[in-house]
């Protein structure tokens, strides 16, 4: 199995290529209201910018996450109630990992709609 190639990018604009999962996770622990998203993209999947999962801290804590698997309608949502420092936290991060891993369940795990 090929490692996916991957690229984290936080709100201030900092990148980081091939993430860990460690890294994934302690770049989600950071996310406050101030520094409300953390996107990871794929790279070695088609052309850059359309295949993505990212994440976003909404005012009441809770999280938008959002993933794109190639064109607009391909682009999915799923809302994680808060407070976001707490077991939301957990499961993004398990999401978001396991996405990134290509490993397989991450769909599952959350409940997807279309984003129009």
């Amino acid at each position: 199995m090929v490692t996916p190639v991957i690229r984290a990018e936080t709100w201030d604009g900092t990148t980081v290529d091939a993430p860990s999962e460690e890294k994934l996770f302690d770049l989600l622990s950071e996310m406050n209201l101030r520094h409300r998203f953390v996107i990871v993209d794929r790279l070695d999947r088609g052309q850059p910018g359309q295949y993505y999962m990212q994440v976003y801290l909404n005012d009441d804590m809770s999280c938008q996450v959002e993933y794109r698997d190639g064109g607009p309608a391909r682009h999915f949502q799923a809302h994680v109630p808060g407070p976001f420092d707490h077991r939301g936290h957990e499961v993004v991060a398990s999401v978001l990992t396991a996405w990134a891993a290509d490993r397989p369940g991450w769909r599952e795990a959350l409940d997807w709609t279309p984003r129009h």
